[in-house]
Parts: structure tokens; sequence; C-alpha cells
């Protein structure tokens, strides 16, 4: 290890004056007392498992095992360095993620290769215990658990593990076991009786919310109401008194519950005496407990979407952006409307040919079922430049992997509101680039059930309310109404024929050219036609300043015929030519 410094004589004089069992009876200052030179002797004999370090020796004398593991493992630190890389971690990053590892294996006498998961947790537990007794003011516990996770992620894409880490919240299932404990035990038995029956039928995330519904209720009672020893002894008033106690208590994000939490809570009891009435077991409802009544009317607003300025303005914005995530996130979910889950949950083999096409298989969301959706060649490019730079040594099937792990929500809500802030569109979160596509397709002429096929809607109540944004048919019939409301208003007075002069007829007899889209109108000036505007009154009329002389000279035109629905029509135009896009 050391070539060219005498670590013979060194080792041999330490082992022949302390040893190892002499070692191992110091004292913790007396052990960290020693030279640097015999404490690097100590750390080679850890590494090489003849001595068994004690958690508080690797927190308070630093001994840099990793530097010493490096050497006598250098095959496997190799392999370990390059898969690290090709992760994404950088050199610092490996560096610390090995050192956590090498300790660990020598609080277990293992190599760094034998490592498995439950060693790696007792070991972190035991080093978190004692960086909190030697140093409980620094952030060592976190760069730990940092660094071992990043680790096990490693060693799983080395084919160490079986399996990579998991990021877990904060254990609960003590302080949820008191607060059972707290309810009388008939009504406790009827209650996670049901929520065992519903953990077959419900999704886990659904569960927790239930669960939590029905201890909140539980305990609730144990402490407002304990003559209530069952479901069969509740009565109207126990649900009144809880719907107070739930409208005035604060909510986990700070004031009050909103109208859907409190529909929320209140669906859930609903549902639960339902289901026991149906069940017919030993503790049920006397009666109807839970009315339609008392759950708040909620809102109905319609889904917010980005008008096209704004949605232009967000690809520009994207496609300029140095993240390639960035760049894939938003397009993908702006020209396919799959939900923010969905599209985290394709795996890599996702996109199908048929035929001349790419299709893109949509795997199982929220309404548990999946579609095939066309996918647009520039997405299949994106994707393709996606893949072409994943690492080979990925153990996981899905396509969106950063560091080794499976990227989360939270990083695709970074990547729009990134977007959206860069392009000066407000907050923009993912959900509301479906609700755009929708929007924009459905009032282009697609049909409500292709658009039901391209969202995976189950049923066409749920398409149906993209139908009520900018409806074309409300718009063609107003404007037609419109038009010939104004044409009413406008239609031109009748001169006496001894009032036309000879420049007037002059003028009447010369052909009235009038610019359109695709030509020109012969039409004569004392033919004047009032439906000139019906185009620039469109909702669906579009416009960019290249035209803006175009547009001067025709609102010019109707001022000089006294045309004032004409005037207003043009003044409109010019004045959103000037002004910036929402």
């Amino acid at each position: 290890m050391f070539a060219g410094h005498p670590v013979t004589s060194l080792a041999r004089t330490f082992l022949t004056r302390v040893g190892t069992e002499g070692w191992e009876r110091m004292p913790l200052e007396a052990q960290c007392a020693l030279p640097l030179k015999e404490r690097r002797v100590v750390g080679w004999l850890m590494v090489t498992g003849r001595v068994r370090p004690a958690a508080g020796y690797l927190v308070a004398c630093r001994p840099y095992l990793g530097e010493i593991a490096a050497h006598h493992h250098r095959a496997f630190h190799e392999r370990f360095s390059v898969t690290s890389a090709e992760l994404g971690f950088d050199r610092i990053v490996t560096r610390l993620q090995w050192s956590a590892l090498v300790k660990v294996a020598a609080l277990a006498g293992v190599t760094p290769e034998q490592l498995t998961k439950a060693i790696i947790e007792d070991g972190r537990q035991a080093l978190a215990a004692a960086i909190g007794r030697h140093r409980p003011d620094s952030h060592g516990v976190k760069a730990l658990t940092a660094a071992l996770f990043g680790a096990q992620t490693t060693l799983f894409h080395l084919g160490i593990l079986d399996a990579p880490p998991r990021k877990t919240n904060r254990d609960c299932s003590a302080e949820r076991a008191t607060a059972w404990a707290s309810v009388p035990s008939r009504l406790a038995s009827t209650l996670q009786g049901y929520i065992a029956q519903m953990r077959l039928s419900l999704r886990p995330s659904t569960m927790v919310r239930v669960e939590g519904v029905l201890r909140e209720f539980a305990c609730f009672l144990a402490a407002k109401a304990p003559e209530v020893t069952g479901v069969a002894d509740l009565h109207r008033h126990h649900i009144e008194a809880y719907k107070l106690q739930l409208a005035a208590r604060p909510s986990a994000r700070g004031g009050r519950l909103t109208k859907t939490s409190l529909a929320e809570h209140l669906g859930a009891l609903r549902t639960c005496f339902e289901r026991l009435t149906e069940w017919d077991g030993d503790d049920v409802p006397s009666r109807v407990l839970v009315f339609d009544g008392d759950l708040p009317i909620r809102d109905d607003p319609l889904p917010r979407f980005l008008d096209d300025g704004a949605f232009t303005k967000l690809l520009q914005a994207a496609r300029a952006d140095p993240d390639p995530f960035v760049r894939l996130a938003v397009e993908f979910l702006a020209r396919t409307g799959m939900r923010k889950g969905e599209f985290l949950d394709l795996t890599v083999d996702s996109v199908v040919q048929i035929g001349a096409a790419y299709w893109l298989h949509v795997p199982l969301g929220k309404l548990r079922s999946d579609r095939y959706i066309p996918l647009h060649p520039q997405l299949k490019e994106l994707l393709d430049d996606w893949l072409a730079n994943r690492p080979d040594s990925l153990r996981t099937p899905f396509l969106f992997v950063e560091h080794g792990q499976r990227i989360r929500q939270n990083r695709v809500d970074r990547a729009v509101a990134k977007a959206a802030q860069a392009a000066g569109i407000g907050h923009v979160n993912p959900h509301r680039l479906r609700h755009t596509l929708a929007t924009q397709a459905i009032n282009r002429g697609m049909s409500l059930e292709a658009i039901a096929a391209l969202l995976g809607h189950r049923s066409m109540r749920m398409t149906m309310v993209y139908a009520r944004i900018a409806n074309r048919t409300v718009a063609d019939e107003y404007f037609t109404v419109s038009a010939k409301v104004e044409a009413l208003y406008d239609a031109p007075r009748e001169l006496p024929a001894d009032a036309e002069g000879a420049e007037m007829r002059k003028l009447r007899a010369e052909m009235h050219q009038r610019m359109l889209g695709n030509g020109y109108c012969a039409r004569p000036v004392g033919l004047d036609c009032h439906f000139e505007s019906i185009c620039e009154s469109c909702t669906f009329f579009q416009t960019t300043i290249e035209f803006r002389p175009t547009l001067q000279r025709q609102r010019d035109d109707a001022a000089a015929k006294g045309q004032i629905g004409r005037q207003r029509i043009f003044d409109g135009l010019l004045t959103r030519l000037d002004a910036d896009a929402s």
C-alpha cells in the first residue's frame, strides 16, 4: 500500500507494542490519541476484517477508511466508481458514498461486496447514534443518509443488491397504534375491520386517507362522546358535532379545511356506514347518519388552460432550456395530454410501430386502464435522444431515471414551472397542459370520442367539460346574429336623386377594390357590404403585426364611411397587436 514508506516496521512495532486486542481494550480517547501513522495501520486492520471498530471510533477519529479500502479492494472500487459516474454522480459524491459504505462494512466485519440492505441499515443507525453523541450540532446524520442512499443505488445497478433503495416517510405506526388504543375496543374493532376489507379493493394511497379519517373520527368520539362504544351507538347529533369540529380545526397546511377536504372526510364516513349496513354485521348503524346535504356543495370551475399565445411562449421557452428533461417533459405533456403519473411510468419499450406510424403505449393510470396514442415524429426524436444517453448499467425498465433512481413527480412539477417562468406566463402545473391540449383539440374540430380515447376517459361526461370552453356553436351563432343586428343599425340612408353630383356618379361607377384573403372584391361603392368584417369579428380570427398597414387602412376606411361597428372591430385588432399576449 505505502511503497517507499517504512510501513512494515511501523506495523510490526504497533502490533508488538499494542496489538489488536490491546487496541480494542483502549478507551476511545486513547485510540484517537494515537499518531496518524499508527491509526492508518489500525484502519488497514479494519478494512481487512482483523479489527471490528465501534461506531464511536469511526465518527470521532475519522480513520479515512475509504482511501485504504480503495487500495485493498481495488477491482471492486473501480467498478463502483465507473458505475457511479455512469449514473451521473460526480467524483466527490462518489468518494463520499464509497467512504460511507466502507465504514458500514467495517462495522459488520464484511467486505463491501458482501453488504446487504439490512447490514447497511443497521450500520447507518449505529453511525447516526454515534454522530448524535459526538457531533450533535453537525449535519452528519443527513450527509451519512444521503451518501448511503446513493451508494445503495450504485450497488443495485452493480448487481450487489436485489432492489434499489426507496425514500420513505417517517414511521408513524406507533402513533397510529396509540391513537387506536384510546378508542373503545368494539368501535375500534368495527372500524379497523372495515379498513382491512377495503384494503383489498382500494389503492394504498386512498386507504391512507380513509384510515386517517376513521381514526380521527374514532378519537373524536372517545374524547367528546365516551358513551359511544360501537357504531350502533351513533346518533345524528354525533355527526353534527363532528362536522362543527372539522370546520373549526386547522388543516395541515394552515388555515381551515377546504370544501373539498370537508366533503372527502364526510364522504368517507358515509361510505363506511353504508358498507357496514350492507354487510349486516354485529355492529352496524341503526339509522342513516350522513346525508347528501351534509357534504358541502363543491365549486364546478372550468378546467384552466393556456391560450394560444401563452402556450406558444411555453413551448419556445422549453425548447430553449438546456436541461433535456425539461424539454422532453413539457413537449410530451403538452402534445399527448398524459397525466403526470402516466408519463413517469413509461418504460423503454413503450414505443411501438404499427404500420408506418409510431404509437405510444400509455401504462395503467388513474382510472386503471391503459391505451395507445399516436406519437408525433418530433416526440419520437426526443425519446431517441434521451435513450441514447441512457447508461447501459441501469437495471430498471422505466424510461425516466436520474442518478439511478426513478424521476419523482416533483421533478416534473419543477420542469414545467421552470419553463413557464422563463416564458413569463406565471405558474403552470403539468395537469394544466392536459387541459390545454383537450381545449385546443375540441375547438379545432376533433370529435369528443377521439378526445376521450386520447385522454383515457371512461365516460363522455368527463370529456364534455371541455366542450363548455369557447364553444364553437355558441360563437358562430352569436356572431351571425351580431352581424345581422349591426347591419340593421348601420343601414345606409338613401340620398335624393338630385344630391348625387357628377363625381359621386363617377365613383359609384368605378369598381371598388377591397383586399381579401385570396383576391379582391369588385363590389361597387354604392353596393357597400355590411358583412365585410365578419371574419375579423370571429373569435378564431388570427392576425400578426405584418398585417397592421392593411388593418389600419381598413379602419380608416370604416371611419371615413361612418361605419362605427367596423371601426370598433379594427380598433380592437390594432390594440391587441400592440399589447403582449397573456
